[in-house]
């Protein structure tokens, strides 16, 4: 019996981990989607910083990517930039796996 309960609280505490490192690497990709996107709208030093920031909070109004899909998609258009929602989709792919390798660099 303690096999399995030992088995058990290792099963329990990789998914705590994994769902810590799916967080840390959703927020950190979100910041540097602002950041790139601060970039298209020329905005640099404290506005990009201010601007990440609200593209991380964004991502707390529903579950999912959407919310900060749109919150980037609306700003660029809103700048009368012409990115593709296609292009921001794969930036945020790309950008994901940056985030999740930075957040496992940094243990």
């Amino acid at each position: 019996m303690s096999g399995f309960e030992d088995r058990k609280k290792g099963q329990e505490a990789k998914f705590a981990l994994d769902a810590e490192l799916r967080f840390k690497a959703e927020a950190r990709r979100n910041k540097l989607l602002g950041i790139w996107a601060a970039e298209l709208m020329d905005l640099s030093g404290d506005e990009a910083k201010a601007y990440a920031a609200e593209v991380v909070a964004a991502d707390f109004e529903e579950a999912g990517d959407e919310d900060v899909f749109r919150k980037v998609s609306a700003d660029i258009k809103a700048k009368g930039l012409s990115v593709t929602d296609e292009a921001i989709r794969q930036k945020m792919a790309q950008l994901v796996e940056v985030a999740r390798e930075q957040v496992l660099a940094e243990g």
